[in-house]
């Protein structure tokens, strides 16, 4: 066979990902405020985009209704509200005042000291009022700055303890070794150490601390309770964390009463002095679909209108300027903008349904869980909303992602309702079982319900679990017991025992 060119003609298929499908895949997993910003932008450089707010004689839309106890398939309970419409991005007006709290995890210092004061319980009156305290408008930063000048000997000094102000973190902790606070600024260490000093005494107390037991130690000093004894508790924290009371007795040298009062001492210090002036704002979620019950007994399902203005495009002004466009180029220009403005609005429109699309399912086959709580949450599988939906199982995953959803148990993030199953055995088993956060919910009350001197052990709430229809092996209870934060037996032992010297 002799070689040479040639030309052929084939057919083939093949899924090509123009620009405009790549950004409506984008916008479909971004959260309300990042298409807040998208919009933003996106009104920058379009001349024909306008947002303009809806009529007062406008129906309101963006917003369906999920019926109690009727099997209606997802594109019924579309067509029953208004998101179908052709108005996009109007939606009904909601409230955006909600919050889930700053949800911070905690670091290892806060570990330590949540093991050293565990069990406490304290009155819940003699605590600060954290949410008003995290709303003032001053920064631990200036706060600090507004009391150098008044205890401060020379501005030298003043300078260095600015500078070691700034350094600080959130909870008022100096990180940054001192020798290389001094490198920096060019003076002697004792230099440093004296503006250390002088930060340290300002307040509140414990700011300006290099550790846990410094903050500590600095607080019992404004308190005048830094005797020998309590220097000696103060020293080994990790053994109150550890709760070896005998030990800690024998190294300060006391006895129970004496003790006891010197641990109600130290759990009255504020191991983060400098949380009590973080920003407001830290943390906050705004959710992205509102959920209320209606008189019906159903629910009324809303996307959060307050980060989604209404787009248009201001056809007075393409009228405008298509009459002053004479030439191709710019004939060419005012089409691709106005192509461009009508595919973002029905981009933008398809986005909301499609997540009211999902979210209405979502509250649908999690209906006990919002009437009831997480003892009712049901496994759930995205491939399940998916075949509901019919749509295909990648879009819901986007859909879900980075979405909040507020209702009146709390705010969720939209994964959250998604959650493996735990089967269950013995009689009344319905094959369904019951889904992991439930489970952890259950363990949760049964360890809080036990009694101080029989505190249970993982294979005990194992057993426990069996007989009330849950089979889990100990290692999956104690995979749960730690997914929730909740300490091993001897540990939770060991806190009782502290708790009980009050």
């Amino acid at each position: 066979m002799a070689l040479g060119p040639r030309l052929d003609l084939r057919q083939t298929q093949s899924l090509v990902m123009t620009p405009q499908l790549q950004q409506a895949i984008k916008l479909l997993a971004a959260s309300n405020l990042e298409i807040e910003t998208f919009i933003a932008e996106a009104l920058e450089a379009n001349p024909l985009l306008d947002t303009a707010a809806p009529a007062a004689d406008e129906p309101e839309r963006g917003e369906i209704e999920v019926p109690l106890g009727e099997d209606a398939s997802a594109d019924e309970l579309m067509l029953r509200g208004g998101g179908e419409g052709d108005a996009p991005l109007d939606l009904a007006s909601v409230d955006r005042d909600w919050d889930t709290g700053d949800g911070e995890a905690p670091n290892a210092r806060d570990a330590e000291w949540g093991a050293a004061a565990s069990g406490s319980g304290g009155d819940f009156d003699e605590m600060p009022d954290w949410e008003q305290l995290r709303a003032a408008e001053v920064t631990l930063a200036e706060h600090l700055e507004a009391q150098i000048g008044a205890v401060a000997p020379d501005a030298r000094l003043a300078f260095i303890a600015r500078h070691i102000i700034g350094l600080l973190d959130d909870a008022g902790y100096l990180a940054t070794p001192l020798d290389e606070v001094a490198d920096d600024l060019g003076v002697e260490p004792d230099e440093a150490e004296a503006a250390l000093a002088l930060v340290q005494s300002l307040d509140p107390s414990g700011v300006g601390a290099r550790n846990l037991a410094e903050c500590i130690a600095i607080q019992a000093r404004e308190a005048d309770r830094y005797d020998p004894c309590m220097a000696a508790l103060i020293g080994n924290l990790e053994l109150v964390a550890r709760g070896e009371v005998e030990r800690l007795k024998r190294l300060c040298r006391v006895d129970d009463e004496d003790f006891a009062d010197m641990l109600r001492e130290l759990r009255s210090y504020n191991p983060k002095p400098g949380l009590a002036f973080a920003p407001a704002s830290s943390g906050t979620v705004v959710p992205d679909i509102l959920l209320t019950a209606n008189a019906a007994g159903g629910w009324d399902i809303a996307l959060n209108e307050e980060t989604l203005p209404k787009l248009i495009v201001n056809r007075g002004y393409f009228l405008e300027l298509d009459a002053g466009a004479s030439d191709k180029a710019s004939q060419g220009w005012l089409k691709e903008k106005l192509a461009d403005a009508h595919w973002l609005i029905r981009a933008l429109d398809q986005r909301q349904k499609t997540i009211l699309k999902t979210a209405a399912e979502i509250v649908k086959q999690q209906d006990g869980f919002f009437r009831r709580g997480v003892s009712e949450l049901r496994p759930l599988t995205l491939r399940e909303i998916a075949e509901k939906i019919e749509m295909h199982e990648s879009t819901v995953s986007r859909v879900t992602s980075n979405k909040y959803l507020a209702c009146a148990r709390g705010t969720f993030e939209l994964k959250y309702f998604f959650t493996s199953g735990v089967g269950r055995v013995g009689e009344g088993a319905d094959g369904e079982g019951a889904s992991s956060e439930a489970i952890k919910a259950r363990i949760k009350a049964l360890i809080d319900a036990e009694d101080a001197k029989k505190v249970l052990s993982d294979q005990q709430l194992a057993d426990m679990l069996k007989t009330e229809g849950f089979d889990l092996a100990r290692r999956t209870v104690a995979k749960y017991r730690e997914a929730i934060g909740v300490g091993s037996s001897a540990e939770r032992r060991r806190a009782k025992k502290l708790a009980g010297l009050r």
